[in-house]
């Protein structure tokens, strides 16, 4: 399956927002990144909507659309009504903006929409299916054919505007392509999906980007059609009931928008619970105006903020419909197309699911902590709504066992506070006001105190505050100073850590008495060990120096006696 939607790998946070905002959980978490898995995914473009970090990439066909129109035959443009609230311009802006860009026409999806909601009068006033959901919005024709296939034969088997109106187009113009331009990113699928009608589609933020590129404005040019297009409310809550003629009175007609509404409504489908109905389905909430890629009058910085409509998305439209009692057409005139042209075929794309065992999604809960009901927090953080959810994703390798926040922070500190709790160092925590926030059991001893005496009182009933006032004016720690605290007789090893970003400082100290005293007495015992030889040297350099002497005065007087000897012998 093509990837029409992509993650950027070196912008993903891991924050799990993804998650959270997808209806199906077709995200998977793995080395610390978040991978879209496109067999499961709908489309929807949650997820590229809400990413804080820009992390998610529609693919980009400008390239194709350009290659279409460099080939030879005509490409025409079909522009979905919502273009209105996109860009608040008229038509005919966009229009000649597409001329410059080598379009050979431009033409609003709203014909299109005009032939598709003839055909749901039709189905309607047949009275032959008890429920009928309408098949215009791709995304929520993906969700019931991969999650609920039983509901499909509830759904219109009819085409969608975009797939109509370019099929007339190619009627009316049989070599020319067709280019449709809309908020969607489901409608990339849908033009593959169903090869032949749509020849590449771009989304408002690429037609932007595109009209950028080659320098082209959008300026405002005078309405030429000001017929009573009522196909044009198409892209607004509601808009293809009100379109409608609802002539069968049988019939109960709703209009669901947003996904979560939409599943909700699938299943009571499912469940039997509506009947004898035509059920308005659009995936995003205010319909096609609040789809992911309306991108406010062309900006390409960032997707509209979120799924809820706004007047300023709402009104455009609404005023550029000009609905009124004026006299002309309620429709477009468009050509005539059988029941059998019009139908599509939406077959069941039912995802593979592994039955998973109660005791394998028991184990992973005791993997994270959560041994007893109690335990599972349901606190939606890791994105799935219940831990039994999140549970179940590790088992079917979309997450791992590390995205639950709670366990988690429970791990770190229990981890940190065996750590605090049983080192052989000192450590005192202080805010910037040089009160004691944290102090453990080590620290305790070394200061003969105990932290009901001293947690949120001054350090300067325990220490001498000056090393850390010192810290916090130079903004430099201190490391490994042997100080002497007198009050307590005791040599400490003494590290001093301002943390800026936390404003507090952290004090470690090393009880170094023993060592320092064992250090210092060895230093004594070499001293005197030093002085002793020195006056040991000193008394054998005396005795030599006295040996010396005597020797000298008696090889003297031992070579006078000898002297004399030698001399009367040689006189006889």
């Amino acid at each position: 399956m093509t990837e029409y939607l992509t993650l950027k790998t070196s912008d993903c946070k891991n924050c799990y927002k993804c998650i959270r905002h997808c209806p199906v959980k077709s995200i998977r978490f793995d080395n610390n990144q978040a991978h879209i898995i496109t067999e499961d995914c709908i489309l929807c473009g949650n997820c590229f909507v809400i990413c804080p970090q820009n992390a998610k990439e529609i693919r980009n066909d400008i390239d194709r659309a350009e290659a279409l129109i460099n080939a030879g035959p005509e490409v025409y443009a079909s522009v979905a009504p919502s273009f209105a609230a996109n860009y608040g311009l008229p038509f005919g802006s966009l229009e000649k903006a597409l001329n410059e860009l080598g379009f050979a026409g431009a033409e609003e999806t709203a014909l299109g929409a005009t032939i598709v909601k003839r055909r749901y009068d039709e189905l309607v006033s047949s009275g032959g299916q008890d429920v009928i959901i309408s098949s215009c919005c791709h995304s929520v024709n993906q969700l019931i054919r991969k999650y609920y296939p039983g509901v499909l034969p509830s759904m219109a088997h009819i085409i969608s505007p975009m797939q109509a109106h370019c099929m007339d187009i190619k009627r009316r113009r049989p070599q020319a392509k067709t280019v449709f331009i809309g908020p969607c990113i489901s409608k990339k699928e849908e033009a593959e999906t169903y090869a032949g009608f749509t020849d590449c589609v771009l989304t408002f933020a690429e037609l932007s980007a595109w009209l950028e590129k080659h320098d082209i404005s959008l300026k405002p040019q005078p309405e030429e059609n000001n017929n009573n297009t009522r196909a044009r409310l198409f892209p607004l809550s509601g808009g293809i009931l009100r379109t409608m003629r609802k002539a069968n009175k049988d019939y109960a007609y709703l209009a669901v928008d947003g996904m979560e509404n939409c599943i909700r409504a699938v299943e009571d489908v499912a469940k039997g619970n509506l009947r004898k109905c035509f059920i308005e389905m659009s995936a995003c909430a205010g319909s096609c105006v609040g789809g992911p890629v309306m991108n406010r009058g062309g900006r390409r910085d960032k997707p509209a903020s979120g799924f809820l409509p706004d007047d300023r998305r709402y009104y455009p439209v609404r005023d550029f419909i000009a609905v009124s009692s004026r006299a002309g057409s309620e429709d477009f005139p468009t050509q005539s197309y059988g029941a059998e042209e019009l139908e599509k075929p939406i077959r069941a794309l039912a995802l593979r699911k592994v039955h998973l065992g109660e005791s394998a999604v028991l184990e992973v809960l005791r993997k994270i902590g959560k041994t007893r009901p109690e335990h599972e927090l349901n606190c939606g953080t890791c994105g799935y709504t219940t831990c039994r959810d999140k549970a179940i994703a590790v088992l079917e390798g979309k997450a791992n066992l590390f995205m639950c926040l709670p366990f988690l922070v429970e791990k770190a500190k229990s981890f940190s506070d065996d750590i605090i709790k049983n080192t052989p160092n000192g450590i005192i925590v202080l805010n910037e006001d040089l009160e004691v926030q944290e102090i453990n059991a080590a620290a305790c001893r070394i200061l003969n105190t105990t932290p009901s005496h001293i947690l949120g009182d001054q350090v300067v009933h325990i220490l001498d505050p000056g090393p850390f006032l010192d810290v916090v004016e130079r903004k430099g720690n201190s490391y490994n100073k042997l100080v002497y605290l007198a009050d307590y007789e005791k040599y400490v090893d003494e590290t001093i850590i301002f943390d800026a970003n936390y404003h507090i400082l952290i004090c470690i100290m090393r009880d170094v008495s023993e060592e320092t005293r064992r250090k210092k007495t060895k230093e004594e015992f070499d001293r005197k060990t030093v002085e002793l030889t020195d006056k040991i040297i000193e008394k054998q350099m005396r005795a030599v120096q006295e040996i010396a002497s005597l020797l000298g005065e008696s090889t003297a007087e031992t070579k006078i006696a000898l002297t004399k000897l030698k001399e009367s012998l040689v006189d006889e």
